[in-house]
């Protein structure tokens, strides 16, 4: 006489077939990748309805540590060889990684399908964090690391950043109001901007630091909006500023490169700088010492924020407490163009 037989153990299979899913989307699930919240929500009922007991030594070994952290720069291809302050970040965050054995990898987003290959090589555990940098509001990387609780940190705060994933960035606001009232300090009168980027925290957040400084003598139709910090752009926005107000003597470019830009702007013009047109930008980047004349701006201390974030997300890694928000000092340097 035999006893009576075991009950069989629950598998994948079972729980994808009860899910209506695929055995991958649930292994992406029981290790901690991004799969739809819906499909997410299908795959835990089908869980508890099987009874599903997950193998934990397997578990484990799936989620050995890859000893890589990724670097995600949403950037256009163009723009990303040019700016030197995402080059400056990238080096200081890879000689933290390094002095750590971590190896970076470096993943560019310029499309939506630049996004999804992105999204599933994150989700797949091929790095043990990540560090992102110029994502924009609402973009769909923020949302993607807090589904898949990815170790990161952003460089600058998008409005919707969840609030349990930090951050390391600079006082845009109070840099750009600073910089914005030494202009005024110049005796300048008509003051305009060329504001760029202003679906990122750093875009917008300038241009309220440059309404601030002027308070009442603020005039919005003394503000062109570009895209992106961009030398061409600030060619084209300091046109467009020049027909609007063709007597200004003052301008405040979002960066320096769009500075650089304006600087060129101006002098097809005929508007000397700065004895016609004080000009200030922001970064403090190369490009601000190979203008003539040299360009005032802030320093942005771009290396340092990038060693800041490597350390932040090599302590999420190794489970220690970090700090929610790191603002480095950016002060006003002044120089010749204002």
């Amino acid at each position: 006489m035999t006893g009576p037989r075991k009950a069989r153990r629950a598998t994948v299979h079972d729980v994808a077939a009860a899910a209506g899913v695929s055995r991958g989307t649930v292994n992406r699930v029981l290790n901690g990748g991004y799969v739809s919240s819906d499909a997410r929500a299908a795959i835990e009922a089908a869980i508890a309805q099987v009874g599903y007991v997950p193998n934990r030594a397997a578990s484990q070994l799936a989620r050995q540590r890859s000893q890589a952290v990724g670097f995600l720069a949403l950037e256009p291809h163009s723009l990303l060889l040019e700016d030197p302050n995402i080059g400056s970040i990238m080096l200081g965050a890879n000689a933290v990684l390094s002095l750590a054995d971590h190896q970076m990898v470096s993943l560019v987003i310029d499309s939506d399908r630049d996004m999804q290959r992105v999204g599933r090589y994150l989700s797949g555990g091929f790095v043990d964090g990540a560090i992102i940098v110029s994502a924009r509001s609402h973009d769909p990387i923020t949302r993607l690391i807090a589904e898949i609780r990815l170790p990161a940190t952003f460089v600058g705060h998008p409005p919707d950043l969840d609030r349990s994933i930090p951050f390391v960035g600079i006082d845009n606001i109070g840099s750009a109001r600073a910089v914005t009232q030494r202009l005024i300090e110049t005796g300048r009168r008509r003051i305009g901007m060329v504001a760029a980027a202003l679906d990122r925290d750093s875009g917008a957040d300038r241009l309220t630091g440059f309404k601030q400084a002027l308070g009442d003598r603020f005039d919005p139709a003394l503000v062109v909006d570009v895209p992106l910090y961009d030398y061409a752009y600030g060619v084209k926005g300091m046109r467009a500023l020049l027909d609007r107000e063709p007597t200004l003597d003052g301008v405040f470019a979002a960066s320096d490169a769009v500075a650089a830009g304006a600087l060129e702007t101006l002098r097809e013009a005929g508007r000397r700088v700065p004895e016609d047109v004080g000009l200030v930008g922001f970064d403090d980047s190369s490009w601000a010492m190979r203008t003539q004349p040299s360009l005032s701006t802030v320093h942005q201390p771009a290396r340092e924020i990038g060693r800041h974030a490597a350390e932040s997300v090599l302590r999420q890694i190794a489970g220690d407490p970090v700090e929610p928000s790191v603002l480095l000092d950016s002060p006003v340097v002044w120089r010749r163009s204002a």
